[in-house]
């Protein structure tokens, strides 16, 4: 079972125990992250549903395992014939996510495993 989900003006297509890393949330390391903004589920079989814009019940579920920062970029901005320069560094906020379970509002993944599918 597979989803996809928009966090942070992006989207992301995760499966159960997928890492995956998205804007920063307020949320301390260990604590469980429900997201609701999902667009499309699948079951890998073919059977897909998709939101309109999303789907009513359905929520992706994972825990925060680490709070970080990503590699700094280099800005630089330059004015050719006017000796304007201007050099700025940037490091982006980023929360790391253990994907623990994908709802669909009628069942989860964790049950289909249960039942052998």
């Amino acid at each position: 079972m597979y989803a996809v989900f928009a966090a942070g003006g992006k989207q992301y297509r995760v499966q159960v125990e997928t890492l995956i890393d998205i804007e920063k949330l307020d949320a301390p390391v260990g604590e469980e992250v429900t997201l609701s903004n999902i667009l499309v589920i699948g079951d890998g079989n073919g059977n897909v549903q998709v939101g309109t814009p999303y789907l009513e019940n359905a929520a992706v579920i994972g825990e925060v395992v680490q709070q970080g920062k990503d590699k700094k970029i280099t800005v630089f901005k330059s004015k050719r014939r006017k000796g304007y320069k201007r050099k700025l560094g940037h490091r982006q906020q980023f929360t790391r996510l253990c994907i623990t379970e994908i709802r669909d509002g009628n069942h989860t993944s964790e049950e289909e495993d249960e039942n052998g599918s």
